[in-house]
């Protein structure tokens, strides 16, 4: 990201937060008028550029035509902006005229009518924009309407959708235990996404939050397109999601519209309810769902066939969510999920579910992560990746487990995430391990192994990977047996590692300088 948008993207923040901590309202009340105008401005920039091309292509073609008239060309309507896949914005919903109000306007009830009249000229936002800009008086609204005027009209096409997630990431931050709810940190999502690969097909997210898992996909598939081909990212994937919330719902649809995605997110509590009839249905499933919840009325589930290998006894939910995942998949399909590091060595009945998935051969690759990678869980957690395809391949035996929790970039004091730099590393680890790289495959003691399904049952069926990893010592990087790519791909790891925590250090020690 240029240097410039991160700066936009501070100043914005900065002024929305002090607006925020001058306000009544809680976050999560302040928080969705805040991205419904970024949305609006958004809205407005696109329909601007889209009116302005159509224009100019009349005039070409009426050029064409031997110079007829340009003033009896009809006027640039919905049909055309809907036609190139653009929102249609009416004259007092856009942002340019909003902000030119005179003093004395209720600007909650201007800015709630001009979501609605949004709505009613683009059915496929019904019901999704936020109408509740009552509950902020006029001064708020119009410094918010100044403050994301600064977005330039002609900034580059997804800097908005840069904005929309960095405002959900800084909000879910504020909001701590409950921000985790809607947002996953953008640098795991990579992760999984790069480790699952979803090229092309349908992608399911059954606790989808605000969607990020579905804008990393969109991103992945432009990155990896060959050079020259000219397909759109949003004509390769199918988006099918699923959150319990409604306010959450509108805010994953919201963020899918800004970065030119549509999809079938749908409101419903996905224990009970299966709004997508997922069985057997999807190429790539991502999620990060809520841990060890319980309370979860068995009853109610005892005959659902997403839950094949049984209800545990225990009262949590974390293997009813991985049966969710797993039976969801289609005969190839790949899932990538977050997951409680309980549930890699939990017992009795949630050992028995994890037993036979293991001796079904579809546990494909487990990573163990550091602590203090999310907003609301300081626990490290584990990630797990499960393929059905796997079977018909030589890995249908065997796990790939990668112990990352030596791999991050320290943010503060309590937050770490993944450089690009080290998301890459790991991935290229796992294709190593699938054979889709060119590069061979070598075990690294302390970062990864790859370990049959015989010895994982000799360990008691534990998914943990310190048990199979080990442990590095001193000696082992020097013995003259890292020359492999593998093992420079580890040293490269600690590198970036060693090089964020010496960076860390030397802003501690200037700060100690200023007695701060």
């Amino acid at each position: 990201m240029s240097p410039t948008i991160k700066d936009l993207e501070n100043r914005l923040w900065e002024a929305a937060d002090h607006m925020r901590a001058n306000s009544p309202l809680r976050l999560n009340e302040f928080a969705e008028p805040v991205l419904g105008l970024i949305f609006l401005k958004f809205a407005g920039v696109k329909h601007s550029k889209t009116e302005k091309e159509v224009t100019e292509e009349r005039k070409k073609k009426t050029k064409s035509h031997g110079g007829a008239s340009v003033s009896r060309e009809r006027p640039v309507s919905s049909a055309d902006y809907h036609a190139r896949g653009v929102l249609f914005v009416p004259e007092k919903a856009r942002f340019s005229y909003l902000i030119e109000l005179p003093e004395g306007t209720d600007m909650g009830r201007a800015v709630d009518d001009a979501m609605k009249e949004i709505e009613a000229e683009n059915k496929e936002l019904a019901g999704i924009l936020p109408k509740t800009f009552q509950k902020l008086d006029s001064r708020s609204i119009i410094a918010l309407l100044k403050n994301f005027n600064q977005i330039p009209d002609d900034i580059e096409g997804d800097a908005f959708g840069r904005i929309y997630e960095y405002f959900l990431g800084k909000f879910a931050l504020a909001d701590g235990s409950r921000g985790g709810e809607f947002f996953t940190p953008t640098s795991i999502v990579k992760l999984i996404v790069e480790i699952i690969e979803p090229y092309q097909g349908r992608i399911y997210d059954p606790a989808c939050g605000s969607g990020g898992m579905f804008v990393q996909s969109h991103e992945f598939v432009k990155r990896h397109l060959e050079n020259g081909k000219k397909v759109r990212a949003s004509r390769e994937i199918a988006i099918y999601g699923q959150e319990k919330t409604d306010q959450t719902v509108r805010i994953a649809k919201m963020n899918l519209a800004i970065h030119g995605l549509s999809g079938d997110i749908r409101e419903g509590n996905t224990y009970y309810e299966d709004r997508h009839k997922s069985i057997g249905k999807f190429d790539f499933t991502m999620a990060n769902p809520p841990f060890n919840v319980k309370g979860i009325d068995k009853e109610r589930i005892k005959d659902d066939p997403r839950f094949s290998y049984g209800i545990p006894k225990a009262d949590n939910g974390n293997y009813l969510w991985i049966q969710i995942f797993l039976n969801s998949l289609n005969d190839k399909g790949r899932a990538g999920f977050v997951m409680a590091n309980s549930a890699s060595d939990a017992g009795h009945s949630e050992k028995e579910i994890r037993q036979k998935m293991i001796e079904d051969g579809v546990v494909d690759v487990i990573v163990a992560v550091g602590p203090n990678m999310f907003y609301n869980v300081t626990l490290p957690v584990t990630l797990w990746f499960l393929d059905r395809g796997k079977k018909s391949t030589d890995r249908k035996n065997r796990i790939l487990f990668i112990d990352a929790r030596n791999i991050y970039r320290q943010i503060d004091r309590a937050h770490r995430d993944w450089t690009d730099e080290q998301i890459e590393q790991i991935a290229s680890i796992v294709r190593s391990y699938r054979g889709e790289n060119g590069k061979k495959y070598q075990n690294v003691k302390g970062l990864c192994k790859v370990t049959t399904i015989e010895e994982v049952k000799k360990a008691g069926y534990s998914l943990n990977p310190g048990r199979y990893v080990g442990i590095t010592d001193n000696g082992s990087e020097d013995d003259g047996n890292f020359g492999d790519k593998i093992e420079k791909l580890h040293s490269e790891l600690r590198g970036l590692t060693d090089k964020a925590h010496e960076l860390e250090n030397k802003v501690f020690e200037n700060l100690k300088k200023f007695d701060l």
